[in-house]
């Protein structure tokens, strides 16, 4: 019966996600499909299960982020980083599709939401990117894989959550963010501009604004990961309370910026709210999803059958990178972390594999399955913004995805990548 009942839950689940219902739906009718099937089991068991998932913290470093990073778009620090990035891509080939990757990894400090950033660069830079002459799969599909380096640049969203499931520390996993952030950033510079040189893609911007003019407008910005940084390794405040501290540094900028407003107060707000309640309710409804995994013992005969019949970690390496990345094809990549980390993390260290590495190799996987056909949410709402035919921007988006599995691999089989900065700092 037992066993019955978790492949029933799962059924369930999974059939629901196919049907493209909402992720927190979709786990919550599993869970509700379990607990009818074990009628002895009181039903507050999940009501408290979905409140105790949420009531953490570390997560409350979530919607601070989130505020901080809307302010900033709403204050005019987008605008000044994005002048700061025209100036820096001037002379590279590839221009504004160059501005557009070096625009994601500064933002990835500053707003912690891949989504987020893929909307404001689907809106601002692609029509752009248009008008000088770069096709719209290709000015989409960038957009779309850049904004991927936003959860891997610390403060980024999935850090968080990671560290508050496995008992993770979050300072180190914000300074392990930038090596693969970094990592990704260089390989989508030489790549887009290979393929722009070979399009013959216009490189140069409308302004020429003086480098020093440009990074005085943007200094103030790129100071917030380091103060975050800095103040989380130097003990001054948690990584909940650097959350905090992005939100004053943020109404810090648009008072100096003089474009503060209360109407974009109010609608900073109530983005936040919006994006936070999303994000809360995967939350909530996969930690009851957890509970029954943990009930029913699932993740220890997982580790005992893994360690039983795969006697290399490099192998387990490798199958939890396809078994990942087939994941990250149905399931959006926080749901997924909240639902594997628990089963996945203490397997790993039966293999003696690092945690900070081991989180960056899921984090980079869960960020691969946000552009990944067919329920990829960074391609559907790239593609929603631009216009972009579905087909068309898989299509285009090959040369990216060899890129992608080129930089996991580093990530998967060379620890430094995750690890020097942690190593360094610490």
């Amino acid at each position: 019966m037992t066993s019955a009942a978790v492949t029933i839950t799962a059924a369930v689940m999974v059939v629901l996600l196919f049907m493209k219902m909402p992720v927190y739906l979709s786990v919550l009718a599993g869970s509700v499909a379990y607990f009818m099937l074990h009628p002895e089991l009181p039903a507050q068991i999940m009501a408290q299960r979905v409140i105790a998932g949420i009531e953490s913290v570390p997560l409350l470093a979530i919607p601070f982020f989130v505020c901080s990073g809307v302010i900033m778009n709403y204050s005019g620090v987008t605008r000044r980083i994005m002048r700061f990035c025209e100036v820096c891509m001037r002379k590279v080939p590839g221009g504004l599709a160059q501005v557009n990757v070096l625009l994601s990894t500064l933002m990835g400090g500053l707003s912690g939401s891949n989504l987020a950033d893929a909307a404001m660069e689907a809106k601002m830079l692609v029509p752009e990117m248009e008008k000088k002459g770069f096709s719209k799969e290709f000015s989409s599909v960038v957009t779309a894989v850049s904004a991927m380096i936003t959860p891997l640049i610390p403060p980024g969203i999935a850090m968080i959550i990671y560290g508050s499931i496995a008992n993770v520390s979050i300072g180190q996993l914000f300074i392990a963010g930038i090596g693969p952030g970094i990592l990704l950033c260089l390989a989508m510079m030489i790549l887009v501009g290979s393929i722009s040189i070979k399009r013959e893609y216009k490189s140069e911007m409308a302004e020429d604004i003086p480098f020093g003019q440009a990074f005085k407008e943007a200094i103030l910005p790129l100071l917030l990961p380091i103060i975050i940084i800095g103040g989380i390794r130097l003990g001054v405040f948690t990584p909940t309370e650097a959350g905090a501290v992005a939100i004053i540094y943020a109404l810090m900028l648009s008072l100096i910026y003089r474009e503060f407003t209360f109407k974009g107060m109010a609608q900073a707000l109530k983005e936040t709210v919006a994006t936070t309640a999303s994000i809360m309710l995967i939350v909530g409804a996969a930690s009851a999803f957890a509970w029954i995994l943990t009930r029913e013992r699932i993740p220890q005969r997982l580790t005992e059958f893994i360690i039983t019949n795969v006697h290399n970690k490099y192998v387990f390496l490798l199958i939890v990178n396809v078994f990942l990345l087939m994941v990250g094809m149905f399931i959006e990549g926080n749901a997924s972390m909240i639902v594997l980390v628990p089963l996945l993390v203490p397997v790993a260290r039966a293999f003696g594999i690092n945690d900070i590495q081991f989180a960056m190799v899921f984090v980079f996987n869960g960020a691969i399955g946000a552009i990944s056909p067919p329920m990829g949410t960074l391609m559907f709402v790239t593609c929603g913004i631009t216009r972009c035919k579905i087909a068309t921007f898989i299509k285009e988006a090959v040369p990216f995805y060899i890129m992608l599995l080129a930089c996991l691999m580093l990530l998967t089989f060379v620890p430094i990548f995750s690890l020097a900065f942690v190593r360094l700092l610490y």
